[in-house]
């Protein structure tokens, strides 16, 4: 008989575990490495017993474990076979052991992602309207015309607008640009911005996708490290009065990925700095829009005195990650260089999709469901708190953040995150290790986004995760 992954089950009689666990276990071990592949059939009970030299009640007894844990599937009187329910990432030798880390998911598994919204509340109705008003327009052959490549002019309007209403900005249209979400926003300024060897600062823990984006274009990064205030600005002024900064990338509003306000003072000291020693403030306002007080925190864009800043934002939080509308804010010089790199890769935006979001605007609908959102997650924040004050009030140290989608827990004990994934996988429930946020050496700390789940599975994921802290 030639199955290669029986012969790698060890089977120990003298250990105090039972046998047919030890069997469930070395089948399990096969499944994650990639020797027993989805789809599988195993040979019989009788078979199993035969070539492991044990009784058949045994093999039964392991394969209940691994029918009622989800590994395998059982066709009545056909056969049992690997479960394809799962996607199991084969750990590679790139990570240290710790790293290599099992993912396994279902329909029916948890998920913690790092804050994005809840797309089953998206304002399809009002965005389907929107579309057929754009189309039923006596002029709607224009829309079928190449448009500019800084976005539609009426949009780019009531985008200043808004940031002028809203953030306490002082823009006009020719000072923005519209793209295609915030992260070719990013990659329009790095491109524009930076030369080879030009060093940047940047948040640790931060956003790992923007580092890349300065990489790319050529950028080198000093990380600056993070506390309850926002970005050290003393290490920052260490930095930028020894050796020339070209720029500073930060999320000051809820520092991704610890939900930490930064200071005023810090703020303005960081205006202070930029102004004395030359280098732009590359402002990621990313989640604006969900602050639970009576109002955000000013952008660091919106003070007086600043003289370099390149403002970031997005409108796909508010309406639907695949809603790819973001626009980026500075001098008008600035912008006109994002507009010509921004052409070369893509000579105009959505233009329908702009338009639509534009009459949404203008009807008042993005507002409401602004308002609709805020209320909803305000309330799924408060709920997350509560099972968190219930579940892990022992075991991690967290602060309720006042705005954004995710909060952040530090674990009071020494905890391998890294392992804590791997047991929570087993229980079909993720997040994300700390080194989707981390520089170099790993920040001990998880991000949890609540928006995206419903409170049943909250609560089941945060229990989980509860036993095995």
């Amino acid at each position: 008989m030639n199955v290669p992954w029986l012969v790698q089950i060890k089977i120990d009689k003298s250990a105090p575990k039972a046998i047919y666990v030890q069997i469930a276990d070395e089948i399990i071990k096969s499944i994650k490495n990639g020797q027993l592949k989805a789809g599988v059939t195993l040979p019989s009970t009788r078979q199993l017993a035969v070539e492991l030299g044990v009784n058949r009640n045994t093999i039964i007894q392991a394969l209940d474990i691994l029918l009622t844990e989800g590994w395998l599937i059982s066709e009545e009187r056909k056969r049992v076979y690997v479960s394809d329910r799962l996607s199991v990432a084969i750990p590679t030798k790139k990570k240290e052991a710790q790293q290599q880390v099992v993912e396994m998911f279902r329909h029916d598994s948890i998920f913690f992602d790092d804050g994005l919204p809840d797309t089953t509340c998206t304002p399809m109705a009002e965005l389907a309207r929107a579309y057929r008003r754009i189309f039923n327009q006596k002029a709607r052959w224009q829309i079928m015309n190449l448009a500019s490549e800084f976005g539609d002019d009426k949009f780019r309007n009531t985008i200043s607008n808004m940031l002028n209403q809203n953030r306490g900005m002082r823009t006009s249209s020719s000072e923005i640009c519209i793209t295609r979400g915030s992260q070719m926003a990013l990659f329009l300024t790095a491109h524009c911005l930076l030369e080879k060897g030009d060093l940047v600062l940047v948040e640790n823990p931060g956003f790992k996708p923007a580092w890349e984006v300065f990489k790319h274009a050529g950028a080198k990064l000093i990380p600056i490290p993070v506390d309850n205030e926002g970005i050290d600005v003393h290490a920052v002024e260490y930095f930028v009065s020894k050796t020339r900064f070209k720029a500073i990338y930060l999320t000051p509003h809820h520092q991704y990925p610890t939900t930490v306000t930064l200071s005023l003072s810090r703020r303005l000291k960081l205006i202070e700095l930029s102004n004395k020693y030359d280098f732009t403030i590359i402002e990621d306002d990313y989640d604006n829009e969900f602050h639970f007080n009576q109002r955000p925190i000013m952008p660091i864009s919106a003070h007086e005195g600043i003289n370099n800043y390149v403002y970031v934002g997005t409108l796909s939080k508010l309406i639907a990650p695949a809603i790819r509308v973001g626009y980026v804010v500075s001098s008008s010089n600035f912008i006109t260089k994002i507009g010509k790199l921004r052409k070369i890769i893509d000579t105009q935006g959505d233009t329908i999709m702009e338009q639509s979001i534009l009459d949404l605007m203008i009807s008042g609908d993005i507002r409401k469901h602004q308002k609709r959102m805020l209320n909803h997650y305000e309330k799924k924040r408060d709920f997350f708190d509560s099972l968190l004050l219930y579940h892990l009030k022992d075991k991690v140290t967290y602060k309720k953040p006042d705005g954004g989608l995710a909060f952040w827990l530090k674990p009071i004990d020494n905890i391998d995150l890294f392992q804590l994934k791997q047991r929570a996988n087993s229980k079909f429930v993720s997040f994300y290790t700390p080194d989707r946020f981390s520089y170099d050496n790993e920040i001990v700390g998880i991000r949890l986004g609540y928006a995206s789940l419903t409170e049943t599975n909250l609560e089941k994921g945060i229990e989980v995760i509860s036993r095995l802290l």
